[in-house]
């Protein structure tokens, strides 16, 4: 049997606490700063462990978080094999939340890295994407969470009007239509019928939201160049021909999935972006089937979302669809929805991988 130094960590914005063990030995408990000198010293203490056990195979293991990547490159360079580990894949007992510690989690960890080595159980971690995806996709969400913050501004805007009886007159068009946006432009002068207080607060909301649609046309040209790139170019041409899907939408969804041929089939799409239903299953009864698992990007989903919703609108097909299953669900119009969403997430993915000269295994989608 190979020799292992195996190690569980818990990582936190400024320190990193592991739980290391030589193959069935009992782990040793250390923390170091999650600085660069920090690491550098943790990952000189494991080599200097494996060379005392006959230079053991170093295998480290935490779960991905908001931190990045960073620590997955330090250590990959230093020579030390590091899987980054989906928190929602892995279980955890009632005792365990109730009893939440570092130590635990480390120590969970490492009987994660352990049942795998050493017993062959699945491993839940997740792809990493290059370098480039990763400067990618910060572009790309900046763009969705500047549109986020332009539809808070909004609803702050028409919070504030109700709050002090402040009503458009029947004249103004839908809100936020040119007539609209210049009733509150005029709404925030001096002498309008608004409190002073109100239209100071109104004046600030309207440079917000001024500020933020510079900021989403500065990014949608920046996105735009980055679809353009030989990197993109030729999926979102193709993504771009299905109904309800431009180039923001495209570019999340590629840049959000990463490498489509990671994906075999068309269930596999599903259950990535958690599209398909929960289940529970217990002895003798079937198999109930549940809401969703909202696992995976939350991101995709929402665009997907929006896409199949201009999709029922503007496609015949997808109307049809959509129009049978709610005949069958009346009351539960969502799974419509969700099926429309799932279609659509696998056609995408069809596409993008012939546009990248590689085929997938295409079943037929209804």
């Amino acid at each position: 049997m190979s020799n292992y130094i195996m190690v569980g960590a818990d990582v936190h914005d400024k320190d990193i606490l592991i739980k290391a063990a030589y193959n069935r030995e009992n782990p040793i408990q250390k923390s170091f700063n999650n600085t660069p000198g920090g690491t550098d010293r943790m990952i000189a203490a494991l080599k200097k462990q494996a060379r005392e056990h006959g230079n053991a195979s170093i295998i480290f293991v935490y779960e991905a978080s908001f931190l990045g990547f960073g620590l997955y490159d330090k250590l990959t360079d230093a020579g030390i094999e590091c899987r980054v580990l989906a928190p929602t894949k892995i279980a955890r007992s009632s005792k365990h939340r109730k009893r939440k510690t570092d130590a635990r989690d480390a120590n969970r960890l490492l009987e994660v890295i352990r049942g795998h080595i050493l017993a062959g159980n699945d491993l839940p971690d997740i792809w990493i994407p290059d370098l480039e995806t990763r400067d990618d996709r910060e572009l790309v969400r900046m763009r969705l969470e500047t549109g986020d913050k332009i539809i808070a501004v909004k609803n702050q805007t028409l919070v504030l009007l109700k709050r002090n009886s402040f009503r458009k007159p029947g004249k103004i068009g839908k809100n936020w239509t040119k007539s609209h946006r210049l009733w509150l432009g005029e709404s925030a002068k001096p002498g309008s019928d608004l409190p002073s207080g109100a239209r100071c607060a109104l004046n600030s909301l309207g440079r917000q939201l001024w500020a933020l649609e510079q900021e989403i046309a500065y990014l949608d040209k920046q996105i735009q160049k980055l679809s353009q790139t030989p990197r993109y170019a030729g999926p979102v041409q193709e993504l771009v021909k299905l109904k309800g899907v431009g180039t923001l939408t495209a570019m999340v969804y590629l840049t959000e999935m990463g490498d489509l041929s990671r994906f075999n089939n068309r269930r596999k799409i599903g259950a990535y972006l958690g599209l398909v239903p929960s289940s529970k299953e217990s002895g003798g009864k079937s198999d109930r089937k549940g809401h969703i698992t909202h696992q995976g990007s939350s991101r995709v989903r929402k665009i997907l979302c929006q896409a199949s919703w201009a999709r029922v609108r503007t496609d015949l097909n997808e109307k049809k669809v959509y129009e049978r299953i709610v005949k069958r669900n009346p009351k539960h119009k969502n799974i419509a929805v969700v099926a429309s969403m799932r279609r659509l997430s696998i056609k995408m993915w069809h596409e993008g991988l012939k546009a990248q000269g590689r085929a997938g295994s295409f079943e037929a989608v209804v």
